[in-house]
């Protein structure tokens, strides 16, 4: 098992996150092929064998080309996976969109995961929750509560910087991936979710991000209006005449009537910034 570069405390974590998959004897990661459930993945594939699958749940909210990264990856991981049908979309209290719309969403992947498993015999659902999610907005943690779903790497005391850490280490494919939260976190709290606004914004992602911007969100707001986040040092690009042009052309064919630059640069989880502080579910800090 590849420990090149790791601290002592980083090896224990290490050691006793495959100790604590290897006690739950058979387990289903539900696995959106971010760098979390990644290594996850990868743990559960060390400490299981075949007696580990990874789960990815599909619907619109998954950006285009994300499903065939996660078949790469597990492929690559050598773990098997399985692919499923979620119908968060048709829940009114998802598509609302308020503060706990990421609720409702894992409540849906929890179930049906947890469905399948059942039917092969798997003991055990796990999420990538870690460390550092227990101090952010982050309702999800409370869905999975709920289903008794484990959490392997918040409980091993994991931190994001260790994740890729270990993903680098483990040689993961993706370990410099970075965050590709759902197309639905871009809509702005209170404007509804729906097929049609997440195909806008995926399609103005795919744009940009195919002309080399990259980490970068496209907000929704209000009145079909796209606010761009990138990286500060990417504002002047945007803003040369012929490429702004273009980035206008593509957005208002994708359905945007309107196209902002976000002078403040890209902020993860910038429209928590909406929420009031009492709406805001956070374990600990």
């Amino acid at each position: 098992m590849a420990s090149a570069g790791l601290s002592p405390e980083l090896l224990q974590k290490r050691d006793r996150l495959i100790e604590s998959l290897q006690s739950l004897g058979s387990c289903a990661v539900a696995f959106s092929g971010g760098l979390d459930s990644t290594v996850l993945a990868k743990a559960a594939r060390l400490a299981l064998g075949d007696r580990a699958i990874a789960v990815t749940g599909v619907s619109a909210s998954l950006a285009a080309g994300e499903l065939d990264e996660c078949r790469a990856v597990a492929k690559a991981i050598g773990i098997r996976h399985e692919v499923l049908q979620t119908g968060e979309l048709s829940n009114p209290d998802y598509q609302k969109n308020d503060a706990n719309r990421c609720y409702y969403c894992k409540t849906e992947l929890f179930l049906q995961v947890e469905q399948l498993s059942k039917r092969l015999g798997v003991a055990v659902v796990c999420d990538g929750s870690n460390r550092d999610d227990r101090s952010e907005h982050r309702p999800g943690m409370r869905a999975a509560r709920e289903q008794n779903v484990v959490s392997p790497l918040a409980e091993c005391g994991l931190t994001k910087a260790e994740i890729r850490q270990l993903a680098a280490a483990w040689e993961v494919p993706i370990w410099d991936k970075p965050a590709t939260p759902c197309l639905s976190s871009r809509i702005a709290y209170g404007e509804q979710v729906t097929g049609t606004r997440l195909a806008m914004i995926d399609r103005a992602e795919r744009f940009l991000r195919g002309a080399g911007f990259q980490p970068l969100r496209v907000r929704y707001h209000k009145g079909d209006l796209a606010r761009i986040e990138v990286t500060t040092d990417s504002l002047p690009r945007l803003i040369d005449p012929e490429f702004r042009d273009k980035v206008v052309q593509v957005f208002r064919e994708a359905g945007f009537k309107y196209v902002a630059l976000d002078l403040a640069g890209f902020r993860s989880g910038s429209l928590n910034q909406m929420l009031p502080s009492e709406s805001l579910q956070i374990l600990d800090s």
